[in-house]
């Protein structure tokens, strides 16, 4: 995964963060948290973040945003019982898609723990077989988050 210039990497510099506990059932074999946790925690705080930005269940929306693309870069074990912050930036803001930099930090760290992308599309929510524009409320709803990067 290409990281891109001037992305954000200090928990400063996401617009909003959430907060998220590890679960005992997030640890693998090694005792640190299972690679697949992350994009869950990266899908929970996104999704979260649209829900009560636009005061709206996004599923009843005449379109979806749909995960065409994810990657994560792992910087440091995590594992539970931590306490996590998942922060959230918006690198894009296309016609049809959002691109996001989601990131996660333990507790109070300043440095992630771990820093991913994650792609939105925007399909019709009946056919979900062609994109769409993106929703003006989802739009309106990540203006905030947009950072500069390049």
């Amino acid at each position: 995964m290409a990281i891109e210039p001037g992305a954000p990497w200090q928990r400063s510099e996401f617009p909003y963060l959430r907060e998220l506990s590890t679960r005992w059932a997030d640890n693998d074999h090694y005792q640190h948290l299972n690679n697949l946790t992350h994009y869950s925690l990266f899908d929970t705080a996104i999704n979260g973040y649209l829900m009560e930005a636009t005061g709206l269940d996004i599923r009843e929306l005449p379109s979806l945003g749909l995960i065409v693309e994810t990657g994560c870069r792992f910087l440091s074990p995590l594992s539970f019982p931590q306490q996590l912050h998942v922060g959230v930036a918006v690198l894009r803001v296309g016609e049809r898609s959002i691109r996001y930099r989601p990131a996660i930090f333990r507790e109070d760290d300043t440095e992630p723990s771990a820093v991913g992308h994650f792609v939105h599309v925007y399909v019709d929510r009946v056919e979900q077989t062609r994109s769409v524009p993106v929703p003006d409320v989802i739009r309106a709803a990540v203006a905030p988050l947009v950072v500069p990067f390049g």
